[in-house]
């Protein structure tokens, strides 16, 4: 595709390791990786190639909500941070809920997606029937907004959601909220604060009670149809529980080396039945409910941001396994839709651009390692959706690679990608910078310029054994 590219003596982080290395790229693919030495510590090593990032839930909002974001901005703004693909949820106009909408949107993927990309399938209250008609080598997840959800997508009937479950060939990814709890906490909200309470109750009104409730039916619904269930966005430490022994993806990737790991297998606590997988969101990890005193309703976002023990809780199991992805849920509102509180702000925060230096500062805070911040961002997304040929540096592999380098710097408006032009990060430090963010061999991002066009952009495919 394009052409011949040597990484010459380069630090480069996958599979467990932190090695030196010369690789080499042709037409796109990795082709030789020559090791020298492993890597114990980062004393010296000023630049890092890391695999790209696979962000497992984003919303661009193309079609319908282009005002705010679209295809060709959002992926942008992923290429800028160093995401070398995406997966766009349901919820756009019209929503993904239909095969002809699914096929619109992967046209309009084709036509404008800047990096790699994938669209989820949204389940309903009646469209239970269609999920055997997906093509599983297409489609990553049946998204499922199980008790609560924005954009009307709601599966609230009993039989409905047990159909979704029973009858999903793909992952069942879960938005999990109680509608009926948070209805009740934002009536009792409602009196005491006005019909529009300040967004320092938003924990309290969607809250952690909604979200276990919601869990825990879904984990109960995975025992018993033996579904395959990844529950997006946990925001509390009882969730973290509901996984008794941190899972194990079933790693059949081909190719795999004598550096990796041990194979991984199924050992969930729940069932052997039962396939459950754990994502936390960046908003979730780096804010907590002290922070909406300074930040409002930039940080407001579903599920919302908790106390700081819920916070800390999520950090400690992003090492230990229970939590497998993380990801970050970007979803761009104007500044002017973040306005109001509980009741009238939008909900979403832009956050896709800058997750990857994120995470880098938590690793240079002793938080994560850089190994399991690959983990987590780059090789479990693969293996959870059993993405071909990506999430690795590995011959073989798909050259979607990102380069950071230590460079201190502070995050300003100026920097922001994304259409809505906001970020809730402005004004913190970062010790790493993305410089150069490839894909599939293409150099699409040097230092604030953009490759031309996208066609470099691919649609991701997944194994059909899933």
């Amino acid at each position: 595709m394009h052409g011949t590219l040597l990484f010459n003596d380069v630090v480069y982080v996958s599979d467990g390791l932190i090695r030196r290395a010369d690789v080499l790229i042709e037409d796109g693919t990795i082709v030789s990786i020559t090791n020298k030495e492993e890597l114990t510590s980062l004393e010296g090593v000023d630049e890092l190639l890391l695999p790209g990032v696979i962000d497992d839930h984003v919303h661009s909002r193309e079609p319908g909500l282009t005002h705010k974001g679209d295809l060709t901005t959002e992926t942008r703004a992923a290429a800028a941070g160093g995401v070398t693909s995406i997966m766009d949820m349901p919820n756009v106009v019209p929503q993904t809920t239909s095969l002809e909408a699914l096929a619109e949107r992967q046209a309009l993927g084709t036509a404008h997606a800047f990096v790699n990309y994938a669209f989820h399938f949204g389940a309903t209250n009646s469209n239970a029937h269609l999920l055997r008609q997906l093509d599983s080598t297409r489609v990553p997840a049946v998204k499922l907004f199980m008790g609560s959800s924005t954009g009307g997508m709601l599966v609230d009937h009993g039989q409905a959601l047990h159909d979704v479950f029973e009858l999903s060939p793909l992952p069942i990814m879960v938005h999990c909220e109680d509608s009926a709890i948070i209805a009740e906490n934002m009536r009792k909200a409602k009196e005491l604060y006005g019909d529009d309470p300040d967004v320092v109750h938003h924990a309290q009104i969607r809250s952690r009670e909604a979200c276990l409730a919601s869990s825990r039916l879904a984990v109960e619904l995975a025992k018993e149809t033996g579904a395959q269930l990844h529950i997006a966005h946990v925001t509390t430490k009882e969730e973290l529980s509901l996984i008794s022994q941190p899972p194990l993806l079933q790693r059949e990737e081909e190719g795999c080396s004598q550096h990796h790991s041990e194979p991984l297998v199924a050992r969930e606590g729940v069932s052997d039945r039962a396939r459950v997988t754990l994502e936390a969101c960046l908003p979730h990890l780096l804010f907590s409910s002290d922070d909406y005193a300074r930040l409002g309703t930039r940080i407001k976002c579903n599920p919302s941001v908790k106390t700081t023990a819920d916070r800390d809780a999520l950090r400690a199991a992003l090492s230990d396994g229970r939590i497998s992805v993380v990801a970050t849920d970007h979803a761009p509102h104007l500044i002017s839709e973040k306005q109001g509180g509980c009741a009238r702000a939008a909900s979403g925060i832009p956050m896709v651009q800058f997750s990857l230096v994120a995470m880098m500062q938590l690793a240079e805070e002793g938080i994560i390692s850089l190994t399991r911040l690959a983990e987590l961002m780059c090789h479990n997304p693969a293996r959870l959706f059993k993405i071909e040929g990506r999430g690795f540096i590995r011959e073989g592999m798909a050259a979607d690679l990102a380069v950071v380098e230590r460079q201190p710097w502070k995050l300003s408006a100026a920097d922001v990608v994304s259409r809505c032009g906001w970020s809730p990060l402005e004004g913190r430090r970062f010790d790493w910078r993305v410089a150069r963010t490839y894909c599939n061999g293409r150099l699409i991002y040097d230092k604030g310029a953009f490759a031309s066009d996208n066609e470099h952009a691919c649609a991701l495919t997944f194994s059909a054994q899933r």
